[in-house]
């Protein structure tokens, strides 16, 4: 709980997600831990295909820290799961990757 009284959510990161997976699965899969807030697998923009990682926010930080412990290394579709507290970009890391060929023609 915060200092307010109110739970505290936590996001987590879950990664090596099949690339089938959709965001309903993904729900399915961490709602039998808790009430959750949000669910996204991220895909890619251009192709719409799952990029293999998504993220889901918990109403409670209970609930996020056992879904962490007992989901981390699961295997889903023969798939070892990665799941961990979700941590916030670095807006002073690495630039983001620019794939444009820098060739001109």
């Amino acid at each position: 709980m915060n200092a307010g009284g109110n739970t505290v959510s936590l996001k987590v990161y879950v990664g090596n997600l099949p690339y089938s997976f959709t965001d309903k699965e993904l729900s399915e899969l961490f709602s039998l831990y808790g009430t959750l807030s949000e669910v996204v697998v991220i895909r890619d923009k251009y192709s719409g295909r799952s990029k293999g990682f998504g993220f889901v926010t918990f109403a409670d930080e209970s609930s996020a820290n056992k879904a962490i412990a007992e989901m981390d290394g699961k295997e889903i579709e023969g798939r070892a799961l990665k799941v961990n507290e979700a941590k916030p970009l670095d807006p002073n890391g690495p630039p983001k990757r620019e794939f444009r060929s820098r060739r001109r023609f």
